[in-house]
């Protein structure tokens, strides 16, 4: 047994390590299809000509981004209850990192969105083309592709994050580590698994990104 770092003991902790692994990735992949999809619906509602629905938007993504995560998972799970609003400490994080980076996806949308020729544009105008068909059918398919490594920047990120939703006692990857050193007094081997655990995983999930991306590349 090496004194250092015990091997025995990290194979006796790494099954709980993987159930927590899972149970993080699970957040994170929740949180970002929210984010995914919260996060264009708010690209386009900043481009209304209503100017009234583009600044209130404008206004909740910039406070949002401007705002730690933690604090506003501490809203969520210790201040809504006070007005009657009461969620679990999983669906509070889950909400709270998938709304912090609405936001932020909301930008990286809007950036594709600005990236479209105007002639683009003026060509459904002129074919008389509804809203939903001229995004659905035009602008999408040209705004999203170039913005894809940017997404899979934030999946990455989002993953990275989810230790903040331990301070809600939701307990992902990081805490079971925590957790586990507490109870044993040996923190070098769950501490040094999590790492491992979140590098693996964040480099699988970069890997994933760069295979849609060249599944996506035009010809």
């Amino acid at each position: 047994m090496n004194s250092f770092f015990d091997l025995h003991y990290a194979a006796q902790i790494l099954p709980a390590l993987l159930r927590a692994s899972m149970y993080t990735i699970l957040i994170t992949l929740i949180g970002f299809a929210i984010a995914l999809v919260l996060g264009l619906v708010l690209a386009v509602l900043r481009r209304s000509p209503v100017k009234a629905v583009s600044r209130t938007v404008g206004f909740i993504v910039e406070f949002i981004r401007s705002t730690p995560l933690l604090i506003q998972v501490y809203v969520l799970f210790y201040v809504l209850p006070v007005y009657g609003i009461t969620m679990s400490a999983l669906t509070a994080g889950t909400v709270g990192i998938a709304l912090h980076y609405a936001c932020y996806t909301s930008e990286v949308y809007r950036a594709g969105l600005n990236g479209v020729a105007r002639g683009q544009w003026e060509a459904a105008c002129a074919l008389s083309l509804s809203p939903w068909r001229t995004y659905s059918g035009v602008i999408l398919p040209q705004a999203i592709r170039p913005v894809i490594p940017a997404l899979g920047n934030y999946l990455v990120a989002m993953f990275k994050d989810t230790p903040v939703l331990s301070a809600i006692t939701v307990v992902e990857l990081m805490q079971q580590a925590k957790n586990i050193g507490s109870e044993t007094f040996r923190y070098l081997e769950p501490i040094t698994l999590a790492g491992i655990f979140f590098l693996l995983i964040s480099v699988t999930f970069a890997h994933l990104v760069r295979r849609l991306e060249y599944g996506l590349r035009l010809p």
